[in-house]
């Protein structure tokens, strides 16, 4: 089963920090010396081990520096492995999230039984969906609190799902949980016998997520291989990971800008010849045609072309502290690719609080915006939604060389 990545979205004091804390103490994830570290810290009368230090202290030593970096935490149980992007929920590190959710397959949305649905995580739903994330999981948290309440449950999934019209996401599953007191985490609570569903573990355990193997064949080139020693003068491979899909020995392929089409010949992967490489390894190609490749070029099967144009519409979610301009000339960088862009307009802004476009003359930092761009050279992409690993890239300002807007594409 393939590895599954998700984030978790709550508003502060919600409990996201407890809650990660459970998922790694109760997978046997945390290492004996850093348990003898939490027991040490925990301050609390009767408890053993305060849940949310595993995370906090993390955070606390992120938060004294510039950048709110996003942090990944690993763990695995005997049906598959786990990786949580731990993204601060803020508002004014939106950038942050998008970061961690636009590589996540899932996410985990909390919300506190006292209080239900509130505007952040409306927020938290709307930036989850917009980025092309499918699965979400709604845990009520603190159900504790209200005593065990299934009509307090009953109501607050009720008032997300009068909501979910205004999503993308085509699986949405409800949960009530206690990340403090564990139940319905890992063991099913003897306190929730009206719940049916699987426990939270359980669900991200077995939750159904598209392979990327599935998808259309994409591979950029990292390196050119070439060996100055005379004995392999002849020897000339690509380097890069296989983004998507699937590459055989004897496959059609083109490469991209040039269009010329050739056949793979020959793949390497840690030195050793295989037949079949698929999405996620890093690999060589070697080609039946002397081709003149450059790092940046893409080697795609021929009856799979990727998009390709001069003209491109894509969100974008700025990280910089100087305003998005109309006109302004930007890198694009696409993996190994740099091309030239100028921003041609400005299509609509998203307020994720209202969940509603609006125009706008500027997109400043922390917003979420539609762009046209216009770019000196093709560029060979795939809309997001359709293939996020080849759907994304980022801006840099030409003057500071700041990372300074990061891009989804459209078809």
């Amino acid at each position: 089963m393939n590895t599954l990545k998700f984030i978790t979205a709550g508003n502060v004091d919600d409990g996201k920090s407890t809650l990660i804390g459970r998922l790694l103490y109760d997978s046997d994830s945390i290492h004996t010396d850093q348990l003898g570290i939490l027991q040490k810290q925990t301050k609390q009368e009767g408890v053993d081990i305060d849940l949310s230090l595993i995370t906090d202290g993390l955070r606390a030593e992120r938060e004294q520096g510039i950048t709110i970096d996003v942090a990944y935490k690993y763990f695995s149980t005997k049906k598959r492995k786990f990786i949580i992007a731990d993204a601060p929920g803020h508002e004014q590190y939106t950038r942050n999230m998008i970061t961690g959710a636009s590589n996540s397959n899932l996410i985990i949305i909390l919300v506190d039984a006292r209080k239900g649905i509130t505007t952040q995580t409306k927020r938290h739903a709307s930036i989850g969906s917009l980025i092309g994330i499918k699965k979400a999981i709604i845990a009520i948290n603190k159900i504790d609190l209200v005593n065990y309440s299934e009509p307090v449950f009953n109501s607050i999934k009720g008032d997300f799902e009068n909501l979910k019209e205004n999503l993308n996401f085509d699986e949405i599953i409800y949960i009530p949980i206690s990340a403090l007191e564990g139940d319905n985490i890992v063991d099913k609570s003897i306190y929730t016998p009206w719940f049916e569903g699987d426990t939270l573990l359980k669900t991200l355990e077995y939750i159904e997520i598209p392979s990327s193997e599935n998808l259309a064949s994409r591979f950029q080139v990292q390196w050119v291989i070439r060996p100055k020693d005379t004995e392999n003068h002849d020897y000339r491979g690509y380097a890069g990971q296989v983004l998507s899909g699937t590459y055989q020995v004897g496959d059609q392929i083109t490469i991209l800008p040039s269009g010329i089409e050739t056949t793979v010949l020959k793949i390497e992967k840690h030195q050793e010849a295989i037949q079949k490489a698929i999405a996620g390894e890093n690999i060589v190609l070697h080609l039946a045609e002397n081709i003149d490749i450059s790092r940046g070029d893409s080697i795609v099967k021929t009856n799979e072309l990727p998009l390709s144009s001069n003209d491109l519409k894509s969100w974008v979610s700025w990280l910089d502290h100087t305003a998005l301009q109309i006109g302004k000339t930007y890198v694009l960088q696409h993996r190994f690719r740099k091309v030239r862009v100028k921003i041609q307009s400005i299509d609509k802004k998203w307020d994720s609080n209202e969940w509603q476009f609006s125009e706008a003359n500027e997109i400043q930092l922390n917003d979420i915006g539609q762009i046209s761009l216009k770019s000196n050279q093709p560029l060979f992409f795939d809309a997001f939604s359709e293939n996020s690993k080849n759907g994304n890239a980022i801006l840099i300002d030409e003057t500071t060389h700041n990372t300074v807007g990061a891009l989804l594409f459209l078809a």
